[in-house]
């Protein structure tokens, strides 16, 4: 038996040798495969924004309160109704498959409670002005029902420069962001990008729609 090992050993080192010889080149085929293409989001056309022409008409845009806007938004919110374009202004703002954006602002705040009281045939209150002068541009984001892409941020470009929130709220699917006064300022057009973890959507609004805005 002591005699048969050397006439083994041979035959087990070209065991080996041919294991190694095989495993580097299954290694070398693998290290040249090329990778699997990653999953690219699908492009998306940005949306137009919609800013219906409402009374009273309003063409100043999105400002912090002040005396004009006060008393505006109020006669906006005596009108009544159902649904009143000028206080929901943004209802088809920026109407896509993924999200719902609304937006909250002095001069809604003001309007908004007025119309409540209005349309449940009580008298006409006076708002806060203290509270309208605390409130600044709250974009609320929700999803459409049955969209699965989550919201993760929203930027307001114009210019050529992206301007983010100052504030961040996400609560599971949806989220506020609150911003200055400036990102929606009016005299130039804008685009909000709604940009959620599968895909960002982005909303066109023009410099006459800005306007609109209040």
């Amino acid at each position: 038996m002591i005699g048969a090992a050397p006439r083994v050993l041979p035959a087990l080192m070209a065991g080996l040798t041919a294991a190694v010889v095989a495993g580097a080149c299954t290694l070398a085929l693998h290290a040249q495969a090329p990778a699997p293409p990653q999953a690219v989001p699908p492009a998306v056309s940005p949306v137009k924004g919609v800013v219906p022409a409402s009374q009273p008409a309003w063409s100043k845009g999105i400002q912090a309160i002040n005396r004009d806007s006060y008393y505006h938004a109020i006669e906006c919110g005596k009108q009544g109704g159902a649904q009143p374009s000028c206080v929901f202004y943004d209802a088809d703002l920026c109407k896509n498959d993924d999200f719902v954006l609304a937006l909250y602002t002095p001069y809604k705040q003001v309007a908004y409670e007025v119309w409540g009281a209005v349309s449940r045939k009580r008298a006409v209150p006076t708002p806060s002005y203290t509270e309208a002068q605390r409130t600044r541009v709250v974009v609320g984001v929700t999803p459409v029902r049955g969209a699965k892409n989550q919201i993760a941020d929203v930027k307001v470009r114009r210019g050529g420069k992206a301007i983010d929130a100052d504030t961040r709220t996400i609560d599971g699917t949806s989220g506020n962001f609150i911003f200055g006064f400036p990102a929606f300022a009016a005299g130039t057009s804008i685009t909000i990008d709604m940009v959620g973890k599968a895909r960002t959507i982005s909303c066109q609004i023009d410099r006459a729609s800005l306007a609109r805005l209040r």
